[in-house]
């Protein structure tokens, strides 16, 4: 019988530390407790969880479009120390929105034998939206924990739980 993992997105030192430099704001904060609580019960459960993080280069292309962030070994690319990953833990680095875009979660995914994902993380209308099209797209049954998801923009943050649910067949908790 196939898991259930958790994908915990970009909770890193820029996107919730107030001093990060693309801090998502108050709402960001807010959903932690949340996030902790899913990645208690998922590893109690022996479940899969996998922190899906930015790690860029100091030059990379999505600094056109955002100021520079979890440039990769800084401070701001480093997991919030409320959500330390454990041992068994997975950390997937990423370079684009999408946490399978260059990356070797895929192949978490099917050595863990992962029927359905559950998603967590910021931001809802980019990294998290990004992502659960990959999911639909490999025909993976994606979850959204609405308490666990946030974002700077609240029409987008509106807009993306829609999309994730009406288009992507996500389920949106």
């Amino acid at each position: 019988m196939g898991k259930t993992a958790l994908i915990v997105a970009d909770m890193l030192n820029d996107f919730l530390d107030p001093g990060g430099s693309l801090y998502v704001g108050v709402q960001a904060r807010e959903i932690i407790p949340f996030v902790a609580q899913k990645i208690a019960e998922f590893r109690a459960q022996a479940g899969v969880v996998i922190f899906v993080c930015d790690a860029h280069a100091p030059d990379d292309r999505e600094f056109r479009y955002f100021p520079a962030h979890a440039v990769k070994g800084s401070w701001g690319a480093r997991i919030i120390p409320e959500l330390t990953p454990a041992p068994g833990d997975y950390r997937v680095e990423k370079t684009r929105y999408s946490a399978f875009a260059h990356t070797n979660l895929d192949d978490i995914l099917k050595q863990e034998q992962v029927e359905a994902v559950h998603v967590v993380g910021v931001m809802t209308s980019i990294c998290v939206l990004s992502t659960v099209k990959e999911l639909f797209d490999r025909d993976l049954p994606g979850l959204v924990y609405r308490q666990g998801v946030a974002d700077s923009d609240p029409e987008a943050h509106a807009f993306a739980l829609k999309q994730m649910q009406r288009v992507l067949g996500a389920k949106v908790v």
